[in-house]
């Protein structure tokens, strides 16, 4: 028992997140054994876990208080966007789901914003919830950005921005809700709509369409966590109604280390890029995964 309330005071997370009910902590426990195959059976049904109140109750005031403060460093952009992030393609038929355009309007705080004693940075870097976060979704191993501008980053979406539907191009998404708009805002997703042998074009375009049929609508609360396969399952947030922001944590972390966004995706986001950035244009730096976005 001292033990354990000696482990208790010295972990950084201890107050921050509800670790007697998430013990991500203690992932060899039969509890943290418990809540793995917990998370790893809803994202293999759904394509995604929620972790209600991840942040107990007492850390959720620091919490809203703190992405509130940072929240004016947000860069926003905007843009019209398909579900594939592509170009229109004028073979195909104008209702076609390549070339169904919508707005998108969102705003981001740079990690390089987000100091080192805040709540969402101890969480981002502590080794427990990495391994959490690895054990979750099948990798021994996961890392942080070496990208100081989107390894941790914080959305903002004011009256009218949203994000339209629309697949991710990485593997997984990790992030955590920090505040509620007084209206919309509304996380909504068709799981496994598309698969890598087909995209199922019809089914998305009936979605695209307003046919809600296999779409499921999460209402998040502040100090909910999500782990989220976004590849294969067509999402959304829908527009934000009201003076209340919507704020929401993205905690981004690679399968391998040195993981580098690119520059032309930092100005865009960010609307600046960082010193590693520019180096990347000089010298032509390559990254390791050699993706294209």
């Amino acid at each position: 028992m001292q033990a354990e309330q000696n482990t208790a005071e010295t972990n950084p997370l201890a107050g921050l997140l509800d670790l007697a009910q998430y013990p991500i902590n203690a992932l060899d426990s039969p509890d943290g054994q418990a809540l793995i195959a917990y998370c790893r059976r809803q994202l293999e049904e759904d394509g995604c876990v929620v972790l209600e109140r991840f942040v107990p109750e007492e850390a959720l005031t620091r919490l809203e208080a703190e992405t509130k403060r940072l929240s004016p460093e947000a860069h926003y952009n905007q843009t019209e966007t398909n579900p594939y992030n592509s170009d229109p393609d004028p073979d195909l038929p104008d209702d076609h789901p390549k070339n169904r355009f919508a707005d998108r309007t969102n705003g981001f705080v740079a990690g390089d914003r987000i100091g080192a004693d805040t709540i969402i940075r101890k969480i981002y870097e502590s080794p427990d919830f990495q391994r959490f976060v690895g054990a979750v979704v099948g990798l021994e191993e996961i890392h942080e950005y070496a990208d100081p501008l989107a390894g941790l980053v914080v959305n903002v979406l004011r009256e009218g921005c949203q994000h339209p539907w629309h697949y991710d191009t990485n593997e997984f998404i990790v992030t955590m809700m920090t505040r509620q708009s007084e209206a919309g805002g509304r996380f909504e997703y068709s799981p496994g709509i598309r698969s890598p042998g087909g995209e199922n074009f019809e089914g998305v375009q009936r979605v695209l369409d307003g046919d809600d049929h296999n779409v499921r609508k999460l209402d998040l609360q502040p100090g909910d966590l999500q782990i989220f396969f976004g590849r294969y399952s067509l999402h959304r947030v829908t527009p934000v109604e009201g003076n209340r922001e919507r704020h929401t944590v993205i905690f981004a972390y690679a399968r391998e280390p040195g993981f580098i966004g690119r520059p032309e995706r930092a100005l865009r986001i960010f609307g600046r890029m960082a010193p590693i950035h520019e180096r990347l244009l000089q010298e032509g730096i390559e990254r390791s995964d050699r993706l294209a976005d």
